[in-house]
C-alpha cells in the first residue's frame, strides 16, 4: 500500500459520531482511510465492515507513546497523509466548574487538547518533508463561546482554536491547518450527553457527513 495513488485521510475517533460518519464517506470518495479510536471492540467492528486497504487500530490519542507507534506503522505503510482530522474528543459531565474534579478536568485536557498536539507532533513533520497536506483540528461552537456546566470542554475548544491560528502562523507553505466548527449542534452521542435540549434540531452525523466531507 505504500506506493498507493490513492489519497489518505487520517482520522482520530472514528467509532461514533462524526468520525464514523466521515469515514464512510471517504471511503465512498475512493480514499485510503486511517483511523484510530480508543475502543477496541468498536474497532475490530469497523475492521470487519471494510476492505484491507483500509487501517484501523485502538489507540488512546492521550498516550504521546502510543500515538507515536501508531503512527510509525502508518506512516511507514501508507506515507504522509494528505488530509490530518484532528476529531476525537470527550465531553465532562454537566457541572458547575467549581464541582468538576482535577481528574475529570486533566481527562478532558488530556483528550481534546494534549491528544490533538500528540497527533500533530506524529503525523505533521512528515507532511512538511512532503510539502502538501491539510490539518483540520475538530473545534466547536463552545470553543468560540462558553457554555454553561460545560466549563472543561468548552476551555478545550478554545484551546484547539488558540493552538490551531498559532500553528497556522508556523507552517511552511503548502500546508494548511484550520479548526473547523461543524456547524452547530451534530445528533451524536455527546450531544445526549451534555445537551439533550438540542437533540430534536440537530442533523444526523451521517447527514453532517453528506454535507462536510465534500466540502472538507
Amino acid at each position: 500500500m505504500s506506493e498507493t495513488k490513492k489519497k489518505l485521510v487520517v482520522i482520530t475517533g472514528v467509532t461514533k459520531g462524526l468520525g464514523r460518519a466521515m469515514i464512510d464517506r471517504f471511503a465512498e470518495y475512493g480514499w485510503v482511510i486511517a483511523g484510530c479510536g480508543r475502543s477496541v471492540s468498536q474497532i475490530e467492528e469497523i475492521r470487519s465492515q471494510f476492505k484491507q486497504e483500509h487501517d484501523f487500530q485502538s489507540v488512546d490519542i492521550s498516550d504521546f507513546e502510543a500515538v507515536a507507534k501508531w503512527g510509525k506503522e502508518i506512516l511507514k505503510d501508507y506515507g504522509a497523509p494528505d488530509l490530518l482530522i484532528n476529531n476525537a474528543s470527550i465531553v465532562n459531565k454537566n457541572a458547575p466548574l467549581w464541582e468538576i474534579s482535577a481528574e475529570e478536568f486533566t481527562r478532558v485536557m488530556n483528550i481534546n487538547v494534549n491528544g490533538v498536539q500528540n497527533v500533530i507532533q506524529t503525523f505533521v513533520p512528515a507532511m512538511i518533508k512532503k510539502k502538501q497536506g491539510v490539518i483540520i483540528n475538530i473545534s466547536s461552537s463552545w470553543g468560540r463561546s462558553g457554555e454553561a456546566d460545560l466549563a472543561p470542554y468548552c476551555a478545550s475548544k478554545f484551546a484547539i482554536e488558540g493552538l490551531t491560528q498559532s500553528m497556522a502562523m508556523e507552517l511552511p507553505q503548502g500546508i494548511v491547518v484550520v479548526a473547523l466548527d461543524p456547524g452547530g449542534s451534530i445528533d451524536t452521542p455527546m450531544l445526549h450527553a451534555c445537551a439533550p435540549k438540542y437533540v430534536n434540531t440537530s442533523p444526523s452525523p451521517d447527514a453532517w457527513s453528506r454535507v462536510a466531507v465534500p466540502y472538507i
